[in-house]
């Protein structure tokens, strides 16, 4: 296997440089990773990573309003977005490698020199509520957040990404301002280039144009504060076509070199279309179009989970269901050919996946930024190949436990049910 190689570059504010040059690449991604996300919030402000986010489009000195912005890379046909999560937010622009420069200007440009300007702000204000109804009217994507919600509660885990509108509301330039200068230290940012590009090049551009970037102290995020005692059940009462549904329990942190196996367990699980629970709910028993299972891995926690969309009256079938599974193979030790086929979908569709010049530069950068280490594809693949059938068995006896069980539904379901439901939550 033959992937791009990585260099790492340190400038004296702290500010990370990633290049990953890639020989047979068309384009060129130009990702920009900032420390800080929800998590890094205080419940009056939850909410502002993301709001922030959103300000970096709307103006420049050079480029005074969000049209000037955007003409400049659709005018090459580049792509580009941001993203704000629980603990990073990301700016990307990917263009075709003669446009290199061009993405590198217009990505510091905003990054460095927007204006936010009160009068954005407050038009912004606008934007991101209708964003949040949106999630409010997808289920498939709102589930999500009330997983997490039952999970850690009233603490930033369990916070939304995008804030509540009363906080919304709230905002002013100040706010953004603050949070930006707490926030967006030198010493907090990585820069990685993916694709067609001339290293000693780019490095040198990139410290030119931070070279006034100062460092700051950041604020430390709270600790993720995790406590149960029994199965936890959510439900969002709502009339929907079909029952969303998240059942899973509580796992490993980025750190713990046993997300790993559960990584593989997922796969076994519900990983693909030949997985246990693809075959045995949507496909022996017609219950499901959409089912699957994953793991998230943070800085302090994580959690294995399988996400289904149902009809209503299934409701305690398909948990059953999901439930006979995670007790099979918390009693069952799986065979060596579905461990190894678990491994080679995993190696696959990495592999596959890291094709793409904006895939390598996420895939480097993260490692570097929550994890302050860089692992390449081969040294993960290594780390799939020494799990056993024995790791796979323990890591399912240590999560399938009755108190890390946990429920979160959206659909026409009453709140008086969740007594009935936490009592078919056992393994």
């Amino acid at each position: 296997m033959n992937l791009p190689t990585y260099k790492k570059t340190t400038l004296p504010s702290g500010l990370k440089i990633i290049t990953v040059p890639m020989e047979l690449a068309n384009s060129v991604t130009v990702l920009i990773l900032v420390g800080t996300g929800s998590k890094h919030e205080t419940k009056d402000i939850n909410g502002i990573s993301h709001f922030l986010e959103h300000m970096f489009f709307k103006g420049t000195e050079k480029r005074p309003d969000t049209l000037s912005i955007s003409e400049v890379l659709d005018s090459v046909g580049g792509e580009y977005n941001a993203y704000t999560s629980k603990e990073v937010t990301g700016f990307w622009a990917k263009v075709d490698k003669k446009h290199a420069d061009i993405a590198l200007d217009w990505i510091t440009d905003i990054f460095l020199k927007s204006k936010f300007d009160a009068k954005e702000i407050e038009r912004e204000k606008g934007v991101i509520i209708e964003e949040i109804n949106m999630y409010l009217d997808t289920p498939v994507a709102y589930i999500g957040d009330l997983w997490e919600e039952l999970l850690y509660g009233d603490q930033p885990a369990g916070w939304k990404v995008i804030g509540e509108k009363e906080n919304i509301l709230s905002f002013n330039r100040k706010k953004i301002v603050d949070y930006y200068q707490k926030h967006y230290s030198s010493s907090n940012i990585i820069v990685c280039v993916a694709g067609a590009i001339n290293e000693d090049e780019i490095n040198k551009k990139i410290e030119d144009y931070f070279i006034n970037k100062k460092i700051s102290p950041t604020e430390n995020k709270l600790k993720v504060k995790e406590s149960q005692e029994e199965p936890g059940v959510l439900i969002y009462n709502k009339k929907t076509d079909q029952t969303q549904v998240c059942l899973g329990v509580r796992a490993y942190s980025l750190f713990d070199k046993k997300r790993y196996a559960a990584r593989l367990l997922a796969v076994i699980l519900g990983g693909n279309m030949s997985s246990r629970l693809f075959i045995k709910v949507r496909e022996r028993n017609g219950m499901a179009y959409s089912i699957h299972t994953s793991t998230d891995n943070a800085t302090d926690s994580g959690y294995l989970v399988t996400q289904a969309g149902i009809d209503h009256k299934n409701l305690e079938k398909v948990i059953e269901l999901i439930l006979e599974e995670y007790r099979d193979l918390k009693n069952k030790a799986v065979s060596e050919k579905e461990l190894q086929k678990a491994k080679d979908y995993v190696k696959g569709s990495m592999s596959l996946s890291l094709d793409s010049s904006e895939a390598q530069a996420s895939f480097y950068g993260m490692q570097e930024l929550l994890e302050h280490k860089i692992l390449t594809a081969e040294d993960k693949f290594k780390k799939l190949d020494e799990v056993s059938v024995k790791d796979i068995k323990a890591v399912a006896e240590d999560i399938f436990a009755k108190e890390k069980l946990n429920l979160a539904i959206i659909g026409p379901i009453e709140d008086s049910k969740k007594e009935q439901l936490k009592k078919i939550l056992k393994i």
